[in-house]
């Protein structure tokens, strides 16, 4: 990435300047838990012991990638990202997928978006191997301006099938691609690339997408690590989504050194370049490539990396912090 250090700063966007302060939002969040006195079990899903099983629940949406979806009418590809984002969060837990319920609440009924949204929803059903067990469409003029996509994902696993969720000193850390931006950091992103440019202009270096297409990439489902990630004993993995990279401080309070990264998609520095954000910034609100981590024992790295698309990235060691392209994110 392109270091803005020395560029002038008075242009220069950062997330909170765009609307989303990440550490007040995780301060709101932690409060919401202490009032009900929620006792999650992951970082990643709430846990219900139903037995010899465990059942699993995450909840997410889609967020401000829906406003590209609706600035350029193509609402195909978000349903996608809405199973993909509550998927996700259950493979890092170690808990496979099961069912979907979906809430679409809208300012004005629209059958093009509602279909598009549902084959979305289909083709993410189907990549993730789950069943859509039903959902609820809200038409609320008074509440809401435009619409907005959410879900619920139910999983089951096996007592001794939910990951550690704690990585070790001199594990070894292995990345998995991202599709591009997936869904989080848009509104940083939008804020960035329609300075000068439309949604509609064509994407520097692809003269087979717009800007807008580009940023619609469905998010990566990463269902297919499950078995691979229990089979060569991952101990705990990170979904890299809203924090960038600091959600590898998920997986436990060490240095997480990532010395051969992933390259990062050309999006990235189109944001980048267009937005003037600092390297760090970058990486503290986007995948910057690499869409999910996990970390396991030195001696099963490789052949997680032979039945996988994976790659070894770097390992783990004493410390509190996440240490990239020359950045100390803590």
């Amino acid at each position: 990435m392109t270091d803005h250090a020395d560029d002038g700063n008075d242009d220069r966007l950062t997330y909170a300047e765009t609307g989303v302060d990440i550490e007040a939002s995780e301060d709101a969040t932690a409060a919401l838990l202490e009032a009900f006195g929620s006792d999650l079990t992951t970082e990643y899903a709430g846990l219900l012991d139903i037995g010899d099983r465990y059942l699993a629940l995450a909840t997410d949406g889609v967020g401000t990638k829906l406003m590209v979806a609706e600035a350029i009418s193509n609402f195909s590809t978000i349903g996608i990202d809405c199973i993909a984002m509550n998927v996700n969060d259950l493979v890092a837990a170690g808990v496979e997928p099961v069912a979907f319920v979906d809430y679409l609440a809208i300012d004005d009924p629209d059958e093009q978006l509602t279909n598009e949204i549902g084959e979305g929803l289909a083709v993410g059903l189907e990549e993730s191997g789950m069943t859509l067990l039903g959902g609820e469409t809200a038409v609320m003029p008074d509440v809401i301006d435009g619409f907005d996509l959410a879900g619920t994902c139910a999983g089951l696993a096996a007592k001794d099938e939910i990951l550690e969720g704690e990585a070790q000193v001199g594990d070894v850390l292995v990345g998995f691609a991202s599709n591009g931006i997936h869904s989080n950091g848009l509104t940083l992103a939008r804020e960035a690339v329609t300075r000068v440019h439309e949604y509609t202009d064509q994407f520097p270096g692809d003269e087979s997408r717009t800007i807008g297409e580009e940023l619609l990439r469905p998010t990566r489902i990463y269902t297919d690590l499950l078995e691979p990630m229990r089979e060569h004993d991952v101990r705990a993995a990170a979904h890299v989504t809203g924090g960038g990279w600091t959600n590898l401080l998920r997986m436990g309070d060490h240095e997480y050194v990532i010395d051969d990264p992933l390259p990062a998609q050309p999006i990235f520095e189109f944001v980048q370049e267009e937005g003037n954000v600092t390297d760090e910034e970058m990486h503290r609100t986007f995948n910057m490539g690499t869409g999910f981590v996990v970390s396991l024992p030195e001696d099963r790295a490789a052949d997680l990396v032979d039945a996988t698309d994976g790659q070894i990235i770097g390992r783990v060691e004493e410390g509190a912090s996440v240490e990239i392209r020359g950045l100390s994110l803590a």
